[in-house]
C-alpha cells in the first residue's frame, strides 16, 4: 500500500511539472510572437496579422495541451466541470484564430 502511495504521488508530481512545462512553453512562444509582430509592425509588414494569429493559436494549443494533462490529477466533480469550461473556451478560441489563419491567408494570396 506504501508503494502505491508513493508511485502516485511521483505521478503527480510528473504530470504537475509537465503541465508547468507546456504552460511555460505556452508563454514564451506568446511572448516570442508578440516581440516579433511589433517589430512586423514597425517595418509596416504586410503579414503582421499572419504571424500574430499563427503564434497566439500555437501557444494556446501548448496551454490547451497542459489543461488536458492537468485533468489527469483532478480530484473533485467541481475541479473538473471548471476545468472542462476552460478546456471548451480555449479550444473555441484556437478554432476562432485557426478560422482568423484562413481567412488572412486567403486575403494575402488575393493581393
Amino acid at each position: 500500500m506504501e508503494l502505491l502511495v508513493h508511485i502516485e504521488s511521483i505521478f503527480q508530481l510528473v504530470v504537475q511539472y509537465g503541465v508547468l512545462l507546456m504552460e511555460c512553453v505556452g508563454v514564451v512562444i506568446l511572448f516570442i510572437t508578440t516581440i516579433k509582430s511589433i517589430w512586423g509592425c514597425l517595418k509596416r509588414d504586410a503579414q503582421v496579422r499572419l504571424t500574430l494569429a499563427q503564434g497566439i493559436a500555437l501557444a494556446l494549443e501548448f496551454k490547451l495541451g497542459g489543461e488536458v494533462l492537468r485533468t489527469v490529477i483532478v480530484r473533485e466533480w467541481s475541479e473538473l466541470v471548471i476545468l472542462g469550461a476552460v478546456i471548451l473556451l480555449r479550444g473555441a478560441l484556437t478554432f476562432l484564430i485557426h478560422w482568423e489563419i484562413k481567412t488572412e491567408e486567403a486575403n494575402i494570396s488575393i493581393k
